[in-house]
């Protein structure tokens, strides 16, 4: 049975922990403002440049591009894993490394690892996975920085034949309390087919200066912008599930202060009843 000062002892402690967790819920959520904005602004582009492969997937036979040749066998593979750089962020970390662990386990090929975000790494170093390259976040999230790096260290392993294919895995952003890991091929690039169920006929396209030179200024950017996009996409998610997790510790210390504060007053209460019945006592067998 736990006496009253410990009881006590234990209310500070939760207004403690209240009080950092309702601290890290703010912080989060400024962030996740800004995060968010970013994402929701980044978006058209993407979709856009998406939808341009998609009518050049119209324009008839291409010419060859180093970042769209596809192997006949996968042999290798890199799998670009974007984690978050400290935990407290509820189920965020853990659902997109039992995504890329599953994957991994299921592929049929060698995969090595290209880690974004510290949790990542430490989880999948600790259990022999081979790492090439790791990348720290600052802590306010992604920067563009962070993906010209990744975008670096998979395009030069592709193109020099180390790997056959590069998959990113993060988590899509749709709200606070939403966020669904993601798998995603990013090497070879493939340019959407569009539906020509319609019997439409498919646009000319003509290429100025040619489709070569084309090619090699649209291809590097279309890569950089898939990575670039799934690590906004993985820090609006991360501060989104920080947010929410902290709200929940936050309301679940104060349910502990309030059962903990109920249970000192009865503590209490039973120690003043008890020195009044000795007092009572006393008093009575003085009379006696």
């Amino acid at each position: 049975m736990a006496t009253l000062k410990q009881i006590r002892q234990r209310i500070k402690t939760a207004k403690n922990i209240q009080q950092i967790t309702k601290a890290m819920k703010l912080v989060a959520a400024a962030r996740l403002k800004k995060a968010t904005d970013r994402v929701l602004e980044s978006r058209p582009y993407a979709d856009k440049l998406k939808e341009f492969m998609g009518s050049l997937s119209q324009a008839g036979e291409l010419p060859v591009h180093p970042l769209m040749e596809k192997r006949e066998t996968i042999n290798k593979a890199i799998l670009v894993v974007v984690t978050s750089e400290r935990g407290l962020a509820g189920g965020y970390n853990t659902s997109i490394i039992r995504k890329a662990a599953d994957f991994i386990k299921a592929a049929g090929f060698e995969v090595e690892l290209v880690t974004i975000g510290k949790k990542g790494h430490q989880f999948f170093s600790k259990r022999g996975y081979k790492i090439i390259h790791s990348i720290t976040m600052p802590s306010a999230g992604a920067s563009l920085e962070n993906a010209i790096e990744a975008t670096r260290v998979t395009r030069q392993a592709f193109e020099s034949g180390e790997a056959d294919a590069i998959f990113v895995c993060y988590s899509k952003f749709y709200s606070a309390i939403r966020q669904i890991p993601q798998l995603v091929q990013l090497l070879p690039i493939e340019a959407p087919v569009k539906d020509d169920a319609d019997g439409m006929v498919p646009a000319e396209v003509s290429f100025e200066p040619n489709a070569e030179a084309v090619l090699n200024a649209l291809l590097p950017r279309y890569f950089q912008t898939l990575v670039w996009q799934s690590l906004l996409e993985g820090t609006a998610s991360e501060f989104g599930a920080r947010m929410t997790a902290m709200t929940s510790a936050t309301d679940n210390a104060g349910k502990m202060i309030q059962s903990l504060t109920l249970k000192a007053n009865r503590e209490r209460q039973a120690g003043i009843t008890t020195q009044i019945l000795e007092v009572v006592g006393g008093a009575e067998a003085l009379k006696g």
